[in-house]
């Protein structure tokens, strides 16, 4: 097998096995690239699938790096392109499950336990993403199983609603599929140039990310503004028998949603 663009002083014996063609060509010398391609070069499509896995649960762990290397250990004919998807898919989808699982097992009533000791918030807000989350919430799985960042947190208010475990399990799937397809195949046609894919996919997590500090800052900023105004003064609703007259609501909810599915 001979390197595409990669420069070498003598042929490549035709026995060398495609373990080392990759290391050659992709020159990860380390961190998250080298530790995948180790992966990789052991255990073959199944690495790949347990690199997605992790990634799913530890989001520091970029896909846009083990993606695309995986598409071009694929291209160097390390393992096949079908099994680079396949293994990947069901990496990303059993890593969503088990954050699906720790907001199920958390819990709503912890989560309004929780909310309630913290600052600047009203139980009326979570309740507000609650209601939105209803409505739009098989769009959101689906939808962000292909954003950066949010694409693994998106499990976890999955799993606090208990959505049919069905259902998740599809729109993660489907989701999973189109973002490991298009950055994979990025990899496999890139060939060695496939940090490309790192490159730009990494700046479009860096503008989410930065929206979503933005986002979060003007709120905040929004809640201290209004506190200081006077807003929240002791006649809010959510506080003392409000509270608890919307836990009860909360619950009541809870117990709908249970006997729907």
């Amino acid at each position: 097998m001979r390197l595409s663009s990669t420069a070498v002083t003598a042929p490549e014996p035709l026995s060398r096995p495609p373990g080392e063609i990759l290391a050659q060509a992709a020159e990860p010398a380390g961190g998250v690239a080298g530790w995948a391609t180790d992966l990789v070069e052991t255990m073959g499509g199944p690495g790949a699938g347990l690199a997605i896995a992790l990634e799913n649960l530890f989001p520091p762990l970029p896909s846009e790096v083990i993606l695309p290397l995986t598409g071009f250990a694929a291209g160097q004919g390390s393992i096949t392109l079908v099994s680079a998807l396949f293994w990947t898919t069901l990496g990303s989808v059993v890593g969503a499950v088990a954050l699906y699982w720790i907001g199920a097992l958390f819990g709503r009533e912890r989560m309004y336990a929780l909310w309630e000791r913290l600052p600047l918030v009203k139980v009326s807000d979570l309740e507000r993403t609650e209601e939105w989350f209803s409505r739009h919430g098989t769009k959101a799985v689906f939808l962000g199983r292909m954003v950066p960042i949010f694409r693994s947190l998106i499990s976890v208010p999955a799993g606090l609603e208990r959505m049919p475990t069905h259902v998740f399990l599809l729109l993660t799937a489907l989701g999973s599929l189109i973002w490991n397809s298009v950055l994979i195949t990025a990899g496999y046609l890139l060939g060695d140039q496939w940090d490309l894919v790192e490159r730009y996919v990494g700046i479009l997590s860096k503008v989410v990310l930065v929206l979503a500090v933005v986002a979060v800052g003007a709120w905040i900023a929004v809640r201290v503004r209004g506190r200081r105004s006077g807003g929240d003064t002791g006649s809010d609703p959510d506080s003392g028998s409000g509270r608890s007259g919307r836990r009860d609501r909360a619950r009541g909810r809870q117990a709908q949603h249970r006997r729907t599915q």
